[in-house]
């Protein structure tokens, strides 16, 4: 399991636009098979900060939603509202197991 954090901060002008195009990411995105979560979660102090904390199943997957139309689209309508440049940061699964996203094991896998 690959899990990322990303980190997004917009203008305050665009929150609104922002939430609508990044839900839509969010909903085709988790209709991919690679994808095990795809959470869009908004700072209650600061709402101008997401994360997107997204989980795929293989490195591979990373890669392939990449090249989707949605995150293309997502991507360029969201760029002009950035207050800055997001950023992301990688993380390792540890709880709940792999296996709770419908993955096997570490040691069952090729």
């Amino acid at each position: 399991m690959h899990v990322i954090h990303v980190h997004v901060h917009v203008r305050p002008d665009a929150v609104e636009v922002f939430k609508a195009a990044t839900l839509i990411n969010a909903a085709n995105s988790v209709n991919e098979p690679g994808v095990a979560r795809f959470d869009v979660i908004q700072q209650q102090d600061d709402p101008t900060r997401f994360v997107l904390v997204e989980a795929y199943r293989t490195a591979d997957a990373i890669a392939a939603h990449k090249e989707t139309a949605h995150y293309a689209a997502w991507r360029d309508a969201v760029a002009p509202m950035m207050a800055e440049p997001r950023s992301s940061t990688k993380y390792a699964n540890l709880f709940p197991a792999d296996d709770a996203y419908g993955m096997r094991p570490p040691t069952e896998r090729p």
